[in-house]
């Protein structure tokens, strides 16, 4: 079968508030009821003039941001993005290029797209915030699945010290069902990417499978972990992620109650969502939506309930993120091909309150 790409819709306002109904086992199905509030002020624009923005990292407090076009790695100084480097060999086509970021030990990981595949890659952070460049890329994991569509690319450090990394199906649908293969999986390998010695599967670096692309990759503070997964023309989904489990993609779209997959904890129309990154802020789990343009607030002690904000005004969401200080930044993405980008887009913004 071959899967469409999704193309962004026309958002429409409703003036109503937003009700998530139980379906069975405690999994919510979207109504029709939605919230029109734009949500919080904007305290800041932290920074503007990003092109095609994929990921936000701190690096001693800094941020760092991917741009997936350009294969380059961008620091903020001033309001204004300053180079800090370009990778080299990264393949920019559709979805793919330089996506993910991630620090640990004064190193930067990413997660990029080549002419034959996606590949992992750590490089030392050199210098100091405001004068900072790349050094030498060394590639930890190669052989992961590539195409223009559903590259995954999210990587993230768990609270155990292992990185995480989204792989999406590259549009063989099947690979998600395989144990053998690395397409529609979370992965959890060590820095190095090699495979911990208690992953669920013997030899393997799979840590879930039954993935379509899930982007999104956060902890709540009693260390369970929660994906955001695109579907393909029915539901996008929130999951909580057990190691080992499968959750269902292509067998399963959304809630679908079949003896061993194991069902989202929420589901959204695909027009009303896309996710891709989120975030624990609080004691909340922030979600940024690119088609639906809106960011999803779900409390961690009722994660069958949400609210919306900013439907409409900042346009498509990448990425959010918990800044040092404690509060939620949003990364837009209105320059990627599929926007409509306003003067100064694309943008970081800071969630007032948050």
């Amino acid at each position: 079968m071959r899967t469409p790409i999704r193309h962004r819709g026309v958002a429409i306002a409703l003036l109503a508030t937003l009700s998530l109904a139980a379906c069975g086992g405690g999994a919510p199905s979207e109504t029709a009821a939605l919230s029109a509030s734009t949500g919080p002020a904007l305290d800041d624009t932290i920074a503007t003039g990003l092109d095609a923005p994929w990921s936000i990292a701190f690096a001693d407090g800094a941020p760092l941001v991917s741009e997936r076009d350009r294969g380059r790695v961008v620091e903020i100084v001033d309001g204004k993005p300053r180079e800090v480097g370009r990778i080299d060999g990264v393949a920019a086509r559709g979805e793919g290029g330089l996506l993910g970021i991630a620090v640990r030990d004064g190193d930067l990981f990413a997660y990029l797209t080549t002419a034959t595949d996606n590949r992992i890659v750590r490089m030392p952070l050199q210098g100091a915030a405001g004068a900072r460049t790349l050094g030498p890329a060394r590639t930890i994991l190669t052989g992961l699945p590539a195409a223009s569509i559903h590259n995954g690319g999210r990587i993230a450090f768990g609270p155990d010290g292992m990185l995480y990394a989204t792989v999406g199906d590259a549009g063989r649908p099947d690979d998600a069902q395989d144990p053998r293969a690395l397409g529609g999986k979370i992965l959890r390998m060590t820095p190095d990417g090699a495979r911990p010695a208690d992953n669920p599967f013997p030899d393997s670096l799979v840590y879930s499978l039954g993935h379509r692309n899930a982007q999104g990759l956060a902890w709540g503070p009693d260390g369970a972990l929660y994906a955001s997964e695109f579907g393909q023309n029915t539901w996008d989904e929130l999951n909580l992620i057990r190691p080992g489990a499968n959750y269902g993609w292509p067998e399963v779209e959304g809630i679908g109650r079949r003896e061993g997959f194991v069902d989202p904890l929420q589901q959204w129309s695909t027009s009303s969502a896309s996710p891709s990154g989120i975030a624990v802020v609080g004691a909340d789990l922030l979600v940024a939506n690119l088609r639906g343009e809106r960011l999803r607030t779900i409390p961690l002690a009722a994660t069958a309930t949400a609210t919306e904000q900013y439907r409409e005004s900042l346009g498509r969401l990448r990425d959010v993120v918990r800044a040092p200080d404690g509060s939620a930044w949003i990364l837009t993405n209105n320059t990627d091909g599929r926007g409509d980008p306003k003067p100064g887009d694309d943008r970081i913004v800071r969630m007032r309150g948050r």
